[in-house]
């Protein structure tokens, strides 16, 4: 059977993080769906809107090779975004691992028999560390 896999993010100035993030799933399902987080829920989650217009970010995932299908991620509600979706498993950043939040998540999507897999997150590159620099320029 024909595993569906599931991850989301901003994809804000495009880095080797995202790509192994990209890579790394892809190993663990047959067909990978991501979510990139519109200008509108990054600006209300975080407090910044994204250097690279939605639009942009969407086209950029969508080429990567890794990637089967690109999905607007307009909210957070995971299991919202299953109910749509119906994948098998959905991968996280282990930054979020043992958070409250996530065992909630784990606790819910343990019901309707999806797996979440946590990838190690890339410290040494971040958009957030991009931008910073960007910003001293």
């Amino acid at each position: 059977m024909k595993k569906i896999g599931y991850t989301t993010g901003v994809f804000d100035l495009f880095h080797i993080g995202h790509l192994n993030v990209l890579k790394r799933a892809k190993l663990e399902c047959d067909y990978l769906i991501v979510g990139v987080t519109s200008d509108e829920l990054s600006l209300a989650a975080k407090k910044k809107k994204p250097v690279i217009p939605f639009q942009e970010r969407l086209e950029i995932v969508e080429a990567i090779k890794f990637v089967d299908e690109v999905v607007p991620q307009v909210n957070y509600d995971k299991m919202e975004a299953w109910n749509n979706l119906k994948f098998d498993r959905m991968f996280v950043g282990d930054d979020w691992k043992g958070t409250d939040k996530w065992n909630a998540i784990e606790k819910e999507f343990a019901e309707v028999g999806v797996e979440i897999l946590y990838f190690p997150y890339t410290s040494h590159t971040s958009s957030t560390i991009l931008r910073d620099v960007l910003n001293k320029l």
